[in-house]
C-alpha cells in the first residue's frame, strides 16, 4: 500500500525532472525506487531511477537516457501528505 502511494506520487511529482539531463521527459513505465533509509517522523530516503525520453524535432524518439538519484520523502503521521526534495 505505501509503495503504491509513493510510486503514484513520484509519477506526478514535477521535482523528479531535476534528475533529467537532456531536457526530455520521464518514462513513468520505467520509474523504480528503493527505500534506502527510514528516519523518524515518517521521513524516507529513496533511490530512484528511470529512463528519460529524448525527442527529435520531428516528434520521434531520439533515444533514452538512464537517470538516477536520491530524494527525501516526508510523510505526515497518517501517511497521507507527501512532500519531497532531491538530495
Amino acid at each position: 500500500m505505501r509503495r503504491q502511494r509513493i510510486l503514484a506520487f513520484l509519477q506526478r511529482w514535477s521535482g523528479l525532472a531535476g534528475l533529467c539531463s537532456q531536457n526530455g521527459w520521464i518514462d513513468n513505465d520505467s520509474l523504480r525506487f528503493d527505500i534506502l533509509q527510514e528516519e523518524g517522523d515518517g521521513d524516507l530516503i529513496l533511490a530512484v531511477e528511470f529512463e528519460e525520453i529524448i525527442m527529435e524535432g520531428a516528434g520521434c524518439i531520439a533515444g533514452r537516457v538512464p537517470c538516477y538519484g536520491r530524494l527525501r520523502l516526508r510523510l505526515d503521521l497518517e501517511g497521507d501528505d507527501i512532500r519531497a526534495e532531491l538530495l
